[in-house]
């Protein structure tokens, strides 16, 4: 059974954001594995790409979301404003809305006169704005979990790179990480609903080819063994 859409809506974003720990991580370890430097070099490359991606998710997703919180706010002004003005007007507004979404006319006119007795914004800020308690914009929450996300993605590579460094951290790193991302798309699709092996499949071909380009990048651009 697919999950609420609230619940799949937050899961589909953490997985999102581990994808792109996993695969921005990955991506750097294998280039610069690749490019024969040593363990050390690997483990700073891989806690750098890390942390300078999980501040930049971050930094990122609280502009954005704040943005958002910002709108939604003003929305939420004008319309206390217009309440106050031209009550009958959102009056029918509201009337309109529950209309057009398949009430007779009588029926409308009640339920908007009962909901705009009871809280007239909620009624406004939900139907007509749509905007409701459970999904505002929450800045700093958003900030934090795509921080999170993404640096529980990166841990992986980063712990499998430092790992086999001394052995093939290109083929291992690259393994690992696909492995996973897989899962993590499997996971994705299955919440929402879509085609498991088409989202498995898409993942990692796309994710595959990032990794192989960033080790012929770092090949190329290698020093000695």
């Amino acid at each position: 059974m697919a999950a609420k859409m609230e619940d799949s809506g937050w899961l589909r974003a953490a997985v999102l954001g581990a994808n792109d720990g996993i695969v921005s991580t990955a991506a750097l370890i294998v280039g610069v594995a690749a490019s024969n430097a040593d363990t050390h070099a690997i483990l700073v490359a891989g806690v750098a790409g890390v942390v300078a991606g999980a501040m930049s998710m971050a930094a990122g997703e609280y502009v954005s979301v704040h943005t958002q919180a910002d709108l939604e706010d003003a929305a939420l002004e004008r319309e206390k404003r217009e309440l106050r003005t031209e009550p009958e007007a959102e009056l029918k507004e509201l009337e309109g809305i529950y209309v057009k979404r398949g009430l007779d006319r009588k029926l409308a006119r009640e339920v908007a006169e009962q909901l705009t007795a009871h809280n007239a914004l909620a009624a406004h800020a939900r139907d007509e704005l749509g905007i409701h308690k459970s999904t505002r914009a929450r800045p700093v929450q958003a900030a934090i979990a795509s921080a999170t996300s993404f640096a529980s993605g990166g841990a992986l590579p980063l712990v499998v790179g430092v790992l086999s460094a001394k052995y093939h951290p290109v083929a291992i790193v690259s393994a690992a990480a696909l492995v996973a991302l897989g899962i993590l798309g499997a996971i994705s699709a299955r919440t929402s609903g879509a085609p498991v092996g088409m989202a498995v499949l898409r993942i990692t071909f796309w994710s595959a080819l990032a990794l192989a380009v960033t080790a012929g990048v770092g090949a190329a651009f290698g020093v000695s063994a």
